[in-house]
């Protein structure tokens, strides 16, 4: 289950801009306009939990607005989560919803966070308000049926008969 929480952890980090951005010569020029939190997402993406949430710490130094400093922390709150330090992941998913109520990737990292600390209310709040924002979200449907599967797991009710019955085998002679 860890390993699923952390794909869909990750599937769900915030974009990073870019901007293009012109000079005397007229030449455009396409990157991050913030490097340390471009290359952190890049490490989370690559499952680099510990340096993701470095070079974003970092990013979030030299963000320029409120949209930089909000994917710093919804990135922050998929890279504690990936590095199992919950509460600090809760700190940042908290920080992103209070500045945007309608962040559902947060919504979604949020519920994850919830599950692994077995806040199950929460995270089922926190999926059906992700589902509200995005209906068709894959991301949330995953998580929903982690959560379920926490919850109300599905129990095995097959039996097999192996019993072995011999069955005569008939052989007709032509004439």
């Amino acid at each position: 289950m860890i390993k699923h929480l952390t794909l869909l952890a990750i599937c769900s980090l915030a974009a990073v801009g870019v901007r293009a951005e012109e000079d005397s010569t007229s030449r455009t020029v396409m990157g991050p306009s913030n490097i340390h939190l471009y290359d952190g997402a890049q490490a989370l993406i690559a499952r680099d939990g510990e340096e993701g949430v470095r070079l974003t710490l970092l990013g979030l130094k030299y963000a320029q607005g409120m949209r930089e400093e909000k994917n710093g922390h919804a990135n922050l709150c998929a890279g504690f989560l990936l590095v199992n330090q919950l509460q600090t992941a809760l700190q940042h998913c908290d920080w992103v919803i209070e500045n945007d109520p309608y962040h559902w990737r947060t919504y979604n990292n949020r519920a994850l966070v919830y599950l692994k600390l077995e806040r199950y209310e929460e995270s089922e709040a926190d999926i059906e308000k992700g589902q509200a924002l995005r209906p068709n979200s894959t991301n949330l449907k995953e998580v929903k049926g982690l959560y379920l599967d926490e919850v109300d797991p599905v129990r095995e009710q097959i039996t097999i008969d192996d019993r072995r019955v011999e069955i005569p085998t008939e052989v007709s002679e032509q004439d």
